[in-house]
């Protein structure tokens, strides 16, 4: 009973904005993950989120992770069987491109070997949860971690608005954009908003392309252990364990539940409906997440690296997509 009165004021008022989003989004043009996402920046910008629901809406999180677990309902194998193959290859292609690239690209342009790494790992697998997952297996200190997820927060912020924009600029279809924008951007949240807002079933597709890559966390973070091991630090099964996405797990057993026909159709919408609902309450708690005054600063190199492996890596990915799918 105490935790629930801990976390149950924010749960509500993550409740209470995203549901006003989806009202917003019944009534209006607007889509109501971006309404989410908008009301919860305004909301930290303005007055920013009392103390009181703190617990609860940073909470947001794992609302996400159990939004994108019921998703796998809505995944079939004949989109496995079609895309699936190519999706796993270009996901493998597109973290191997991007860390060599931050690695490569950070060294030339001076920056720190460490805070490199926690770089190549954020802009290249998935976000922030990269950055602690390699931070963890190379020792990196606070400030490498704040000046990593700063610089990710940051292109979470701004590819969350630039790129529905430049997908409907190019006519890119649902389902290619949707890869695409698994393929390209940082964080999971973003992606996953990013997706939805072109459409339900691009936003599936960006979803299931960002599964695919999140699950490379294990690996490069066992790589990076290795790379910068002194033979102190933990790169056992249970140290991945510890970092890997568990959710991944849950989406995966959905998706095989449902594909062996012991869900029928009804029950499948039923669970997209809740997933839609919980997409909204979350994403309101991303959007207290990408509130400017909460974005550490961040220098100008570090931003020039990222900024080059995002827009080459992007270019690539939309033109293997393109190529491939």
């Amino acid at each position: 009973m105490s935790a629930a009165r801990r976390i149950g004021p924010g749960v509500l008022l993550l409740a209470a904005l995203g549901g006003t989003a989806r009202v917003v989004g019944a009534t209006t043009p607007l889509n109501p993950l971006i309404v989410a996402i908008a009301l919860g920046a305004f909301v930290a910008a303005s007055v920013g989120v009392p103390q009181w629901a703190t617990p609860g809406v940073d909470r947001h999180k794992l609302v996400l992770e159990v939004g994108i677990v019921l998703l796998g309902a809505q995944l079939t194998v004949e989109q496995l069987t079609s895309t699936g193959p190519a999706v796993v290859g270009l996901a493998v292609g597109v973290v191997a491109v991007g860390v060599l690239f931050v690695e490569l690209v950070g060294r030339w342009a001076g920056i720190e070997s460490r805070t490199r790494s926690l770089l190549a790992a954020g802009a290249s697998v998935c976000g922030v949860s990269a950055i602690i997952a390699v931070a963890g297996s190379i020792d990196s200190d606070e400030a490498d971690i704040s000046y990593a997820a700063g610089t990710v927060l940051l292109f979470d912020a701004v590819t969350l608005v630039a790129f529905p924009a430049v997908g409907s600029l190019l006519g890119i279809p649902d389902r290619t954009f949707g890869i695409w924008a698994g393929l390209s951007l940082f964080s999971t949240g973003p992606t996953t908003a990013v997706g939805f807002a072109v459409s339900e079933t691009a936003g599936q597709w960006a979803t299931v392309t960002k599964l695919v890559r999140n699950t490379l966390i294990g690996i490069l973070a066992v790589a990076y252990a290795i790379y910068y091991s002194s033979g102190e630090r933990r790169t056992g099964a249970g140290a991945i364990w510890h970092q890997f996405p568990k959710f991944l797990v849950g989406f995966l057993i959905v998706a095989l539940v449902v594909n062996l026909g012991t869900v029928d159709s009804a029950t499948r919408a039923v669970l997209g409906r809740i997933s839609d609902w919980l997409f909204a309450f979350a994403f309101v708690g991303l959007g207290v997440e990408l509130n400017p005054r909460r974005l550490r600063a961040t220098g100008i190199r570090p931003l020039a690296v990222v900024l080059a492996q995002f827009l080459t890596v992007s270019l690539l990915a939309l033109g293997a997509v393109r190529l491939l799918v």
